[in-house]
C-alpha cells in the first residue's frame, strides 16, 4: 500500500501513529508525519516511522492524508500541500468542527474525503471513531474502515450528527473518567487503598462496557442481574438516581452539544 501522511504531529496525530504502529496495520516506513517541531517526534522515528518538518514532501509520497491540526490551521496547512494533491489521494481530517463542505472548497479537487471523530484511546487500538464520507467508492470506503477498525471501533454516520458524535464519543471520555475518579472516591472511603480502588473500579467498568459490546443487550438487562430484592445494588442506584445521577449526565452531555452548536 502507499504511504499514510499523518498531517500533524500533536497529541492526536502521534496517538494514531502509536496505534497503527502497535495493530501492525502497515510497516513504520509507511507512516510519514509532519510537524514543525519534530524534535518531539523522535520516539516515533526511533521505531522507523518517517517524520518531516515538510507537508508538501509527505503528501507526495503517500496515498492516504490524515490531516490532524488545530481548526484554524486547516487552510494554512492544506494550502502549503495542495498542488501536491492527485487523483489517488484519499483525504481523511480528524479536525473537530470543519465539515467535509470546508475541505473541498480548500482542496478545489475532487477527491475522496473523510470526516472521522476518534477518541484518545486510539493510541491503545480501543477508539470509537465515527465516520462520514464524500466521493469515496467501496474500495476506499474498506480501506478508511479498515484502518480505523485496526484502531479500535468505527460507525458510519451522517456528518449533521458529527457534533454529537463529538460529544458522546470523544468528551465521553471525560465523562467516563469522571465517573472512575467517582467510584475509586468511593472505594477508598469504604476502606481500599488509592491503587487496589483504581484497579477494581476501571477494571468493572472495562468488563460492564465489554458486556454490552459483546451481547448487544440493554444496559438495563445487565442491571437486572445484579439488582435482587432489597439488596445493596439497587438501594445504591436508587440513591444515585434520587441525587440525579442520570438526570444530571443526561443534562451534560446536552450542555456540551449546545456549546459545539453556539461555538
Amino acid at each position: 500500500m502507499k504511504k499514510i501522511a499523518i498531517i500533524g504531529g500533536g497529541n492526536l496525530g502521534s496517538a494514531i501513529a502509536e496505534g497503527l504502529l502497535k495493530s501492525k496495520f502497515c510497516r513504520p516506513s509507511d507512516i510519514i508525519i509532519t510537524k514543525r517541531n519534530t524534535t518531539t517526534l523522535q520516539s516515533l522515528e526511533l521505531k522507523g516511522v518517517i517524520i518531516s518538518d515538510d507537508n508538501f514532501y509527505a503528501v507526495s509520497k503517500a496515498g492516504i492524508i490524515i490531516l490532524a491540526v488545530k481548526p484554524y490551521q486547516v487552510s494554512e496547512v492544506i494550502n502549503s500541500f495542495q498542488k501536491a494533491l492527485s487523483p489517488g489521494h484519499t483525504i481523511v481530517s480528524v479536525v473537530t468542527g470543519i465539515s467535509i463542505k470546508d475541505i473541498q472548497e480548500i482542496i478545489q479537487k475532487k477527491l475522496p474525503v473523510f470526516r472521522a471523530m476518534p477518541n484518545t484511546a486510539i493510541a491503545i487500538q480501543q477508539s470509537m471513531t465515527c465516520l462520514s464520507i464524500t466521493n469515496a467508492n467501496t474500495t476506499k470506503i474498506n480501506l478508511i474502515k479498515k484502518l480505523f477498525s485496526s484502531l479500535g471501533k468505527v460507525c458510519i454516520i451522517d456528518e449533521k450528527l458529527m457534533d454529537a458524535a463529538t460529544v458522546l464519543g470523544a468528551c465521553g471520555t471525560a465523562y467516563a473518567m469522571r465517573y472512575i475518579r467517582a467510584n475509586i472516591q468511593g472505594g477508598i472511603e469504604i476502606g481500599f487503598d488509592a491503587a487496589t480502588a483504581t484497579l477494581i473500579a476501571a477494571q468493572t467498568v472495562r468488563g460492564a462496557a465489554e458486556l454490552l459490546l459483546e451481547k448487544g443487550l440493554h444496559p438495563e438487562q445487565e442491571i437486572d442481574k445484579v439488582t435482587t430484592p432489597k439488596g445493596c445494588t439497587i438501594a445504591g442506584l436508587n440513591e444515585m438516581e434520587h441525587q440525579g445521577f442520570s438526570s444530571s449526565l443526561i443534562k451534560g452531555i446536552a450542555t456540551s452539544y449546545n456549546k459545539i452548536l453556539k461555538s
